[in-house]
């Protein structure tokens, strides 16, 4: 006998980081709920916004100071151009493996049916309006509106 469910499957990510490294797990989890059948939202807020900034979204760099993970020393990650040069070094390696760049990965998730929203408060707070962001943001909404809109969802903060 069968337990499976027959209740459609729902996530909703919320992407809070605007690193070119960070925002990458949002993007890729995103996609691959859609390939799969899954609906699925992002709520970019805070330095997340940086995203679906239409003057940021091409610019994200890779934080190297304060991240636990990086193999580089913080002394040395702190040195001028040390930001830079990973963040072309990532550039290249996710060219290498053939993955979209985040504003392609949101022209694409976009295409495949899945809501992004922006985050009222990081919008005042950064000073940003609408005519700032990228054109597949669906709207702008408050946390609120966020859980309003995504009952059923695994909701993920990432």
């Amino acid at each position: 006998m069968s337990h499976l469910s027959t209740e459609p499957r729902r996530i909703a990510l919320i992407c809070s980081k605007g690193g070119l490294d960070e925002c990458y797990p949002a993007l890729i989890m995103a996609n691959a709920a859609r390939m799969s059948g899954i609906e699925a939202q992002i709520f970019f807020t805070f330095y997340g916004l940086d995203v679906v900034t239409e003057a940021r979204v091409d610019r994200l760099h890779v934080n190297m100071v304060g991240n636990p993970a990086s193999p580089i020393p913080p002394f040395v990650a702190g040195l001028p151009g040390m930001e830079l040069m990973a963040s072309s070094m990532m550039r290249h390696k996710l060219a290498d493996l053939d993955l979209p760049t985040p504003r392609e990965m949101l022209q694409i998730l976009s295409a495949a049916g899945c809501r992004l929203w922006g985050c009222e408060l990081a919008m005042t707070m950064f000073g940003r309006t609408r005519a700032d962001l990228v054109p597949e943001v669906d709207d702008v909404i408050t946390a609120t509106d966020f859980y309003d809109k995504t009952p059923g969802h695994h909701i993920v903060f990432v």
